[in-house]
């Protein structure tokens, strides 16, 4: 492939590719009749973002880049201690400590820097998910700018340059507002000053809405509605630019999400039900919790003594709550978990030194939401019913958005109904841009979607579809079913379910 190749993926966080329609989202129906769609695309477990797009930028699951959720406990120092992956200063603080092994994989723009090329970074998310991106940015004069948070921008000079230009930051905007100013000017910022000055080998743009928006008034209220209009219109100004000169300059474009919505029907708590349980249940690591139950939608329990006999009690009180999802813990054998009723974190490629001792999902559905959306699921927060949450097992959380155009991608509106994944992406760049994949990518080169033959030196050419595998395990009146499905060595998640005979 020519050495003029290049790569703008834009990602939209937490949209649900059945929200893509012509009315809503015309510029990324654009794209779709340019190139072609993935339609049978989908994300790591947990869908967490801060799962998800190291996963994006590594081309493998969490089992291998160790990004066990948006919140875990490090259990590599003593004492153990809770981290909160939002907090960027945090990240590279974890960074340096641990000699660079924050990621226990390599990322995309680590392996581009090693072969001269760089990646740039323009992001409205988080600090820490902007981060992630590129976490060791400054370390290769690459770029990375928030388009809010300057703890996570470098070098300072280009976000000066670039304040210069197009404006100074815009504010954080409170959680109850979605983010429009960001929007534009990460979208100005990469048209109008960081494309025509430095034109780096590999951009992502990320938008990080509708995800925060959908958090706060639900995945298809007006609000959200609104902000995915948004975010589709600054995306129209990018793909202006490409029909214009982008396309010829040799840009593809890969269009993304990390994890789809579903809403919440019915809160609970899970401390308040260990309590019950007889277990001492808290936030963070303390001297007084025997179970640190971290917050958000994925069950993560940390136990103070992780005996295999404290693992199974644990187990024994979350599924015998109407609840509780479906249950991993590490492995007994090829299926089980070491506690009985779960099963193995390896089938779900959550098998990390990081890992919780018990994982779990909250209990899903398929009922309609109140704006028509199917799936439905307990959650454990202090905001109301009927607003959007994920992280889970469901496939309408599993589900993403998977888009691409250019000279090296099929196109017309082709549409690719084999499975395919977020950790797909980094080796079909990688491939195409002729760098070598590294070993660890679980990922493979998306060959379906591309135009013309390119090579694949870790062999995984074959689109050949396997029958989809079962998974089942259960404890009294608990039962859990994970399903997966694989093109030819590489496997993906198809959903997890769990049911209750009393119910």
């Amino acid at each position: 492939m020519s050495s003029s190749t290049r790569f703008l993926v834009v990602s939209f966080d937490g949209l649900r590719p059945d929200l893509i329609a012509p009315q809503l989202t015309p510029n990324l129906c654009r794209l779709q009749r340019l190139g072609a769609t993935l339609s049978n695309h989908r994300t790591v477990y947990p869908s967490e973002t801060r799962s998800a797009f190291p996963s994006l930028v590594t081309g493998t699951t969490i089992s291998r880049h160790g990004m066990v959720g948006n919140k875990y406990v490090d259990r590599s120092v003593t004492p153990q201690r809770y981290i909160d992956t939002a907090d960027a200063v945090l990240l590279r603080k974890l960074d340096l400590e641990s000699g660079g092994r924050l990621m226990s994989a390599p990322t995309l723009g680590e392996i581009l820097a090693a072969s001269g090329k760089s990646l740039a970074v323009l992001a409205t998310n988080s600090p820490g998910t902007t981060r992630f991106f590129h976490h060791k940015a400054e370390d290769f004069g690459h770029i990375r700018l928030s388009g809010h948070f300057r703890e996570a921008c470098t070098p300072g000079e280009v976000l000066e340059e670039v304040c210069a230009h197009i404006g100074p930051l815009p504010p954080e905007p409170s959680k109850i507002e979605p983010d429009t100013a960001g929007q534009e000017w990460i979208t100005s910022a990469f048209l109008e000053f960081i494309w025509p000055k430095y034109r780096p080998d590999v951009t992502i743009l990320s938008y990080g809405e509708p995800d925060t928006t959908s958090h706060f008034h639900g995945t298809g209220a007006e609000a959200t509605r609104g902000i995915i209009a948004h975010c589709d219109r600054q995306f129209g100004r990018v793909l202006d630019w490409w029909e214009a000169e982008g396309r010829a300059a040799g840009v593809q474009i890969i269009a993304v999400s990390d994890h789809g919505h579903i809403t919440g029907h019915t809160r609970v708590s899970v401390s308040d039900s260990l309590q019950e349980a007889g277990f001492r249940a808290g936030t963070a690591p303390a001297p007084d919790v025997d179970v640190v139950v971290v917050p958000g939608q994925v069950g993560a329990l940390y136990l103070a003594n992780p005996s295999d006999q404290q693992i199974a009690r644990l187990v024994t009180a979350i599924t015998s709550e109407p609840w509780c999802g479906p249950v991993f813990t590490r492995a007994k054998n090829e299926t089980d978990g070491i506690a009985p009723g779960s099963l193995g974190n390896h089938l779900i490629f959550a098998d990390h030194a990081r890992a919780p001792d018990v994982s779990f999902t909250f209990r899903a559905d398929d009922g309609p939401d109140p704006f028509g959306l199917v799936g439905g699921t307990f959650y454990d927060n202090d905001r109301g019913a009927e607003l959007g949450l994920h992280g889970g097992l469901h496939p309408r959380e599993l589900a993403s958005v998977g888009i691409v155009a250019g000279s090296t991608f099929k196109d017309g509106g082709y549409v690719s109904s084999l499975p395919s994944g977020i950790c797909d992406f980094a080796p079909t760049i990688l491939s195409l841009m002729g760098v070598s994949i590294p070993a660890s990518a679980t990922g493979r080169v998306l060959n379906e979607i591309i135009s013309a033959d390119t090579s694949d030196p870790l062999g995984r050419r074959d689109l050949t579809v396997a029958r989809p595998e079962v998974f089942e395990a259960g404890l009294g009146n608990y039962s859990q079913r994970l399903q997966r499905v694989s093109v030819g060595k590489t496997v993906y998640l198809e959903g997890g379910w769990a049911t209750s005979k009393n119910l």
